[in-house]
């Protein structure tokens, strides 16, 4: 296996002359992502000479497939420790090592996780300490899962890169790390932490949005490399003045950026970034409900516990039919899978010697659609459809709601990228309900968000504004108003009645915010003047004019916590905070009102 990158010659050629906007590049001499995904996870890196001759020069892996020996550009996010929870493997090879201790009973003990991604956006109280549990119900702290994974993919490129004599220097390497737009500012930190831990520098690490990557990434591809792209050589759609929508429908999540290329090439968003749980894991759920409605729950349950290795080859072979299953399927050709025969031995066993296959002539609702051929299992097109019905529909449903806002009616391209897109079901689905929209799909719409995490890299101002996907705001004491504050939120201290958990706003939902953009500065003191440290508490809200922070739809964010012990004077202990939005992350600058010096401060957002 080699470090594999683009044919260099060919791209040039069928490049357009987009230029590699000069403001926006950061003198970063090498640039390497990290894609860390639900279902895959893979990594790149782009040298500063080559990228500002050519941005799509970026090397990736070619990895193998376990025991099949096939070529995959990512591998699988699964991670293995053995029972000292000790880190083994990674991806595939950690895969075919558990299936292995999985024949020989020898798993009990070792630790298994496979698609722990989404735990970061379904967990709304996210913390340091949560933990994971794996298939056997073995239980480890997530970040350590997480930094293991990070450290493994970081480790992996850089003696790829040392041993195919790249001229690599890992001081000089700024590393980005990819994740969901939807993910809020916890889960953001999370990653953050778990990457430092994983022996990546703060101030060499950033974070990128992948439907932004993504963009970034499709701006400068060729037209050969594009389907449904349309004009002279690069995409027409994403000119200077055109808006499109990003989709990007990955494993886990589906992400939706609507943007705006602007006259100097830069990109603005113009609808805060939205979706949801809708990836192409829901297929292999929908698909393991389906083999459950057919052989049981309990042999099902068995199979997955006692047969794993079986379980896994199922599954794989499942990963790549379902990106070929479209709308063409012959409507009376039945659509073949193998299926393991401890399947069938399982339900012997549970049921008294009787065969699953003749019972399934007793349900009404599958003995026409299902045959078996042996160990071969037989299935019309229309049930196979009917695995995707459900996440297509609340995808288009999703998309129908985004181009009914008055920002977004007027933009006329869908670009798919994610490896979900590569779905033909999802595709057809995209493009029969939006037929008066173009849908783009790049070449390598799985490889694009990884891709276009380098450029990002490289180029993190061509992302100009961000558009807030919440009210952020800050609890405050005021001083109570009677007939304006509730009474029940009236309390003394230091002898002046003030109203508690009054929500003080920063920006608005919905505000377009430039990059590094600072709103109104706020002023703040401690709570008492018995106070020697200030905490002040960051709260979201999903209205624009929230009034306290208890109010419907604010949730707790987490502290910033500033040390004001040193400071005597209670007078001289109030501080100027400015909070920074536009970035793929929240930052802030606090001050001494008095002096105007600078102060440690930071966020937290994991207690």
């Amino acid at each position: 296996m080699a470090l594999q990158g683009l044919s260099y010659e060919k791209v040039q050629a069928g490049m357009a002359s987009l230029p590699v906007v000069a403001s926006a590049v950061h003198e970063r001499l090498q640039v390497a992502a990290i894609d860390f995904g639900t279902t895959y996870s893979g990594y790149a890196v782009s040298f500063r000479a080559e990228f500002l001759e050519n941005p799509l020069k970026i090397f990736t892996y070619n990895w193998t497939t376990g025991s099949t020996g096939a070529v995959s550009l990512k591998t699988s996010s699964c991670i293995l420790f053995d029972p000292n929870q000790k880190f083994h493997s990674f991806g595939f090879e950690a895969e075919d090592k558990y299936a292995k201790l999985a024949a020989d009973e020898e798993h009990f003990d070792w630790y298994y996780f496979k698609r722990f991604k989404m735990l970061l956006y379904e967990n709304k109280k996210l913390t340091r300490t949560i933990k994971l549990r794996d298939d056997k119900g073995l239980e480890m702290p997530a970040m350590k899962v997480v930094t293991e994974c990070i450290r493994y993919l970081k480790d992996h490129l850089i003696k790829t890169c040392e041993d195919k004599k790249t001229g690599l220097n890992t001081s000089e390497m700024h590393w980005v790390l990819t994740v969901p737009a939807i993910w809020d500012d916890s889960a953001k930190q999370f990653m953050r932490e778990a990457a430092i831990e994983a022996g990546i520098k703060t101030q060499n690490l950033s974070l990128a949005l992948e439907p932004e990557a993504a963009s970034l990434f499709c701006r400068y591809l060729p037209m050969e490399r594009v389907q449904g792209a349309d004009g002279v050589g690069r995409i027409s759609n994403l000119a200077p003045g055109k808006r499109y929508i990003v989709l990007d429908a990955g494993g886990g999540t589906v992400d939706i950026t609507v943007h705006e290329t602007q006259t100097d090439n830069t990109v603005r968003e113009i609808y805060k970034a939205n979706g949801g749980p809708w990836g192409g894991t829901t297929i292999d759920e929908a698909f393991l409900e389906f083999l459950t409605n057919i052989a049981g729950a309990d042999t099902i349950k068995v199979f997955k516990r006692d047969f794993k290795e079986d379980f896994l080859d199922l599954f794989r072979e499942f990963e790549i039919k379902k990106k070929t299953f479209g709308p063409e399927l012959d409507g009376n050709q039945k659509i073949t899978f193998k299926i393991p025969i401890c399947i069938h031995e399982t339900y012997k066993e549970l049921h008294h010697g009787e065969d699953f296959r003749r019972s399934l002539l007793l349900k009404q609702d599958l003995k026409d659609q299902i045959t078996f051929t042996g160990d071969k299992l037989r299935v019309h097109p229309d049930e196979v459809r009917k695995l995707f019905d459900s996440t297509c529909q609340r995808v288009v449903s999703h998309l129908q709601d985004i181009f009914a806002e008055p920002t977004v009616t007027n933009t006329d391209t869908i670009l798919m990228v994610g490896g979900f897109s590569e779905s033909k079901m999802l595709q057809d689905a995209i493009k029969h309900n939006f037929q008066d929209k173009r849908v783009i799909i790049p070449e390598e719409a799985g490889l694009a968000v990884l891709k276009g995490a380098v450029i990002f890299g490289h180029n993190p101002n061509m992302i100009i504004s961000r558009v807030s996907r919440y009210t952020y705001g800050v609890k405050v004491y005021r001083n109570f108003k009677v007939g304006v504050h509730p009474v029940e939120k009236m309390v003394v201290i230091d002898g002046k009645q003030k109203c508690r958990g009054c929500f003080s706003k920063h920006v608005e939902v919905g505000q377009e915010v430039y990059a590094g953009m600072v709103f109104e500065e706020k002023e703040y003191s401690p709570g008492s003047r018995a106070s020697r440290s200030m905490a002040s508490k960051i709260y979201t809200a999903d209205k624009p004019n929230p009034a306290y922070v208890d109010d419907p739809g604010c949730r707790f964010l987490g502290k910033l916590s500033m040390d004001v012990s040193k400071i005597k004077e209670y007078r001289e202990r109030r501080k100027r905070v400015r909070m920074i939005y536009g970035n793929t992350e929240l930052g802030v600058e606090v001050t001494n009102v008095k002096t105007g010096e600078k102060l440690s401060a930071k966020f937290n957002f994991l207690d």
